[in-house]
């Protein structure tokens, strides 16, 4: 019996995906190919080459009421699970897209896929089995605070279409979260002499593909910037005021308590 996204599970990997998916589904892909493939000069190598050898894994979400957010919490259980068992390498750091339908999520303005994004990373947090994990801090303002789930910190990347000046946040027409376990970040683009020329390299090809400096919020985890406000992007380069809508429940335990 398949699922409720038309696969047989909710993650689904790359070469799964063909015209023999629901449409939307293989529109993603397409969408997708048409921005991370060949010399497209998309600023995430590493986004690039995963693609390239068919490493993505992906979720598709066709409601956000509670069934639809299990299904999207099941999914992303089976991911974290997959991403403990890695071994090191580049070829099988795979990525995570969670792309929802637009039957689900259409707006005119950058903020709007924001706050939906939040919604959801807030459900997901609602329903998440395993306790917070240690050393993770609880307020999103926090130097040490990254979204979590199963008990596997994560970094989350919202990208929407109404992007139009930061279009390396423009994946296509539909609203999709990027996700990636954050301590990857640490492996291939830390804040060491390496990984410190990595970013570089990344953040000046983001300039060239969106013809604007780079955001001023992106910055090292554990440094001064909040983690939170790169997840969602502004579309130019204003100052942030905003406060982050992510609520820790007061019901989650720690790991320390276990």
């Amino acid at each position: 019996m398949s699922s409720m996204n038309g696969f047989f599970q909710p993650l689904v990997s790359q070469v799964e995906i063909s015209r023999a998916s629901p449409d939307w589904c293989f529109e993603i892909l397409c969408e997708l190919e048409s921005r991370l493939a060949g010399d497209s000069g998309f600023p995430c190598v590493f986004s690039k080459n995963a693609f390239k050898k068919k490493l993505i894994k992906f979720i598709f979400v066709e409601g956000v009421d509670a069934a639809g957010i299990r299904h999207l919490a099941e999914g992303l259980k089976q991911y974290v699970e997959l991403s403990r068992q890695w071994d090191g390498a580049l070829d099988t750091a795979y990525p995570l897209i969670v792309a929802f339908s637009r039957d689900v999520i259409q707006a005119d303005a950058v903020a709007a896929y924001h706050a939906f994004g939040w919604r959801v990373l807030q459900a997901l947090h609602e329903v998440d089995p395993a306790p917070w994990p240690q050393g993770v801090g609880q307020d999103p303002n926090a130097a040490d605070w990254s979204m979590c789930f199963n008990g596997m910190p994560l970094f989350c990347n919202m990208s929407n279409p109404a992007h139009l000046a930061r279009k390396s946040r423009h994946l296509g027409r539909h609203f999709m979260l990027v996700i990636n376990p954050r301590d990857r970040f640490d492996v291939f683009a830390g804040n060491t002499p390496g990984g410190r020329k990595v970013r570089a390299n990344i953040r000046q090809r983001i300039e060239r593909y969106d013809g604007q400096p780079h955001a001023p919020q992106l910055g090292f985890f554990g440094a001064e910037s909040r983690e939170w406000w790169q997840y969602g992007l502004l579309d130019d380069n204003s100052a942030r005021q905003d406060q982050c809508p992510f609520l820790f429940r007061s019901s989650t335990r720690t790991s320390r308590h276990d």
